[in-house]
């Protein structure tokens, strides 16, 4: 039996993903054909009707601009230098315009950041990849940032990004057109299946305490929780049940570094992500991650990312990368 087609708008914002892209659209893609018929219609938008360069430098066309409200369902793609575009009120009256005509809207990766700035992601858990997080949740405290693979509310969809596009698409196909279709297409996808939206998000410091000694757990859990008021490491040793020498031979066995040296990772990831993430001052940064003196913090940065934290304030492909591997 013939249906309407769902009218699907895909938003790229500038150095958006192009896997993110392709991962929103072949599943759509793929369930017409298997059907035999249009279910999904799609095109895709830029700011300003022009192509838009993705983050790993293709130019991609799209078909128009930010115009019009004839969608069933709007999906915002961004990845890097998200937060100029937060701020775009123009930008943010549309997509509040386009939900006020009832499309579901979604954000992939930080995309969702978009949407959250345009106040239509209030009181909801959003889907917010591991290395965004603690930005994330900073900036927008009317939303509850989590780190599972995709989230899902009345008209509503946010994916942390990359392969969990794939899950949630899958999934968003399955509550409209059902799971044999939904599963015929994963198949086709070569997946046995889909992810659930609240399975965690392998970030690397969760692999990597998978395999780790329960006392090394209990060492890394005190330090990801104690940031901007830091534990001294004879303080974190004793409620591990440890000598502090033991502690120190346990970093170096498991990590190849010594608890003050992670710990010092620890907090200079916290001040990575706010600073290219947030608005907030250096001052305001440098205490929120544990460092007492401003001064202390800019020479460990910059010894760190070889700039200093001042210059360090946008999330581009061209900035500074910090590699959690524990």
């Amino acid at each position: 039996m013939a249906v309407e087609p769902q009218q699907v708008g895909f938003l790229l914002l500038p150095e958006f993903s192009y896997l993110g892209l392709a991962a929103a659209i072949e599943p759509l893609f793929i369930a017409n054909w298997l059907a035999g018929q249009e279910l999904y219609r799609w095109r895709t938008l830029s700011l300003d009707g022009e192509g838009v360069r993705a983050s790993n430098g293709l130019a991609v066309p799209v078909d128009g601009g930010i115009a019009g409200t004839d969608f069933d369902a709007l999906f915002v793609l961004a990845s890097f230098d998200v937060r100029r575009h937060a701020g775009d009120a123009r930008l943010k009256a549309w997509l509040r315009r386009v939900a006020r005509h009832g499309a579901t809207i979604g954000g992939i990766e930080t995309g969702s950041e978009v949407v959250a700035a345009a106040g239509l992601l209030d009181g909801m858990a959003v889907s917010v990849h591991w290395d965004n997080l603690q930005g994330f949740a900073e900036v927008h405290t009317a939303c509850r940032a989590v780190s599972q693979l995709h989230t899902a509310a009345p008209a509503r969809l946010t994916c942390a990004g990359n392969s969990a596009i794939l899950d949630m698409m899958l999934a968003w196909i399955d509550g409209r057109h059902g799971g044999a279709l939904a599963g015929e297409v994963a198949s086709h996808l070569m997946l046995t299946g889909w992810r659930s939206g609240d399975q965690p998000q392998p970030a690397p410091w969760v692999q990597a305490q998978q395999i780790a000694d329960p006392t090394l757990e209990q060492a890394l859990a005190l330090m990801e929780r104690h940031v901007e008021e830091p534990l001294t490491c004879a303080e974190i040793a004793r409620r591990v049940g440890l000598s502090l020498r033991q502690l120190q031979r346990l970093f170096a066995r498991e990590l190849h570094a010594t608890p003050v040296r992670h710990y010092q990772l620890v907090r200079l990831a916290k001040a990575h992500a706010l600073l290219q993430q947030t608005d907030l001052s250096v001052t305001e940064i440098a205490v929120s991650a544990g460092f007492g003196s401003l001064e202390h913090f800019c020479r460990v940065y910059r010894r760190r990312f070889g700039c200093r934290p001042r210059d360090d304030r946008r999330q581009s492909v061209g900035a500074p990368v910090l590699r959690r591997r524990a």
